[in-house]
């Protein structure tokens, strides 16, 4: 048996459900827990670019942890991340802060949570630095905190920005995966690596899938999708089995693009909860895990692939396993739990238009280099730096001073960039932000997502918005558009303080705090935009 197939092995044990109830502790706590008690440990799950359909399109074959929530939880089937930059770092900033991308700071991934001032622990020395200092404002942890000053958080997940900005600015436990295959934090928040983390990666689990590979779960008949489709992963790799690199490195980094990585996730969760002894009570503590696998097969390899299937059919089973081992440890009355994404996908455009479900003027891979090279070009040609025009694809800012001491006229290059760009195929819409704030919302559902996503004293001068279905990257399949596709989401919580049932009213991700401090008794330290779901409350 290769050490791959070890861990493979020790993972369905783990799964099995009288695994860890056997022993009816993993830290010595005995089984308990009174429903009518308040929770005492918090388990907030954010499941990276699960679209909100997903879940209902896979309910038949869903049987362990979001087969339960479906069933047993309230489910808001109509939830959305209501800002139009859907990335990862604006939408775990909204999860526990209540708040949209206006408010926390966090407006893009590139405006999230890199950081060179403080150096990562555990990792390669040329990994750059991460911390929350870009977040603004507070999220629930510390109003629980601030109730209770021995609340407690642990936050895990692959990427730094979905373990980070869950919990905000808390100096609290915080880790995710590194290049070299471990886990790792910055100095932000530590200068020395706990020693239950060292233990824990001094396992090398990610290393023993070096020469394995990740195949599929169930016969291949069973499988409505098919499986060699020449637009995924670039045309490169895309049917099963998925070889696994001989080199350790290399096997451990891809292990990311495997469902492997949300399990070995969870077992870091796990092993935290244990050695912190989060959810003893009576104060309510918080475990926060971002399970990132769902991202990067999805860019690789398309939603509406056989892999992104197979992929939801091992995180059904990772969550059942993690919900199970969690309640054998504190009761699953002394749990409450939530489970959210970040953010949607769209299909590979190719894809979509193959399929018809995008017009002539949708699907497309877009492009604005010419339009934005001819504009800074006439600019230098005036004496004016090309850096007085600012683009990063949704956004454009000019420097008005510079090109005023040019005798140009700051509005008149921004209209000519707007027309030249609204002539490019798969650009929708070019705009103003103060035009958009005067939209009506309910009519114009864009203008309200950027609304949403820019404060009012943004120096943005544009934002532009593509077709549907079109994408500026070549990667095969992504998101970050205003569009429902990549917007929708999933809501669902779960415990004995919720009414269970599947609602359709609309709700938001930044409607999960406010209903959770309802739920669990604290006030939220500054005004949100978030609302208390009363349905969800029992």
């Amino acid at each position: 048996m290769t050490n791959a197939l070890r861990t493979a092995a020790l993972l369905t044990l783990l799964a099995l459900p009288g695994c860890m109830r056997a022993s009816a502790t993993i830290d010595g706590t005995p089984l308990g827990g009174s429903a009518a008690a308040p929770p005492t440990l918090l388990v907030f799950i954010t499941v990276d670019q699960l679209r909100g359909d997903m879940l209902a399109r896979y309910a038949p074959d869903m049987r362990g942890g979001y087969g339960r929530l479906m069933r047993e939880g309230a489910w808001f089937v109509n939830a959305f991340q209501d800002h139009s930059i859907t990335e990862t770092a604006p939408g775990h900033a909204s999860t526990m802060s209540g708040r949209f991308p206006r408010s926390t700071g966090i407006a893009s991934n590139f405006a999230g949570v890199v950081d060179p001032k403080y150096r990562l622990l555990a990792a390669f020395p040329n990994e750059i630095g991460a911390s929350p200092d870009r977040f603004q404002g507070t999220t629930l942890f510390d109003w629980l905190h601030a109730r209770d000053g021995r609340t407690r958080a642990l936050s895990v997940s692959a990427k730094d920005r979905g373990a980070i900005l869950t919990i905000g600015k808390a100096k609290q436990q915080v880790y995710w995966y590194s290049n070299r295959g471990t886990f790792t934090t910055s100095t932000y928040y530590a200068d020395a690596m706990p020693a239950w983390v060292h233990e824990f990666n001094a396992r090398r689990i990610p290393y023993s899938f070096a020469g394995g590979a990740w195949r599929l779960s169930r016969d291949t008949g069973s499988y409505a999708m098919p499986d060699a489709v020449a637009h995924e992963s670039r045309g490169q790799n895309f049917v099963f089995p998925h070889e696994f690199p001989a080199d350790t490195i290399r096997a451990a980094n891809m292990l990311r693009a495997t469902p492997y990585m949300d399990s070995v996730t969870a077992l870091l969760a796990l092993e935290g909860v244990r050695q912190m002894g989060l959810g003893r009570g009576p104060h309510t503590d918080i475990l926060a895990v971002s399970f990132s696998a769902t991202d990067y097969v999805g860019h690789a390899f398309g939603p509406d692939s056989r892999e992104a299937y197979e992929n939801q059919l091992r995180l059904d089973e990772t969550i059942g396993w993690f919900l199970d081992s969690l309640s054998a440890a504190r009761g699953a009355g002394a749990m409450l739990v939530v489970l959210t994404a970040d953010h949607g996908v769209q299909p590979i455009p190719e894809l979509a238009r193959e399929r018809g479900e995008a017009t002539a003027s949708q699907g497309l891979r877009v492009s604005l280099r010419t339009v934005v090279s001819g504009v800074r070009g006439r600019l230098f040609a005036a004496g004016v730096d090309s850096g007085a025009f600012y683009y990063d694809g949704e956004h454009v800012a000019v420097d008005r001073a510079a090109l005023g001491r040019a005798r140009l006229d700051a509005d008149s290059v921004l209209n000519d960039f707007a027309a030249q760009a609204r002539a490019v195929p798969g650009i929708a819409r070019v705009d103003r932000p103060r035009d958009l704030r005067r939209a009506d919302f309910a009519l114009d559902p864009i203008a309200r997502r950027w609304a949403h996503q820019l404060p009012e004293d943004s120096p943005m001068d544009l934002v532009i918005t593509l077709t549907r279905f079109s994408l500026w990257s070549s990667i095969p399949a992504s998101h970050g558009s205003p569009y429902d596709q990549d917007a929708h989401v999933p809501v669902i919580f779960y415990g004995s303080s919720v009414q269970a049932g599947r609602y359709t009213r609309f709700a938001r991700v930044v409607d999960i705090a406010p209903t959770l401090a309802a739920m669990l008794g604290v006030r939220p330290l500054e005004r949100l935009d978030g609302v208390v779901l009363t349905q969800a409350i029992r």
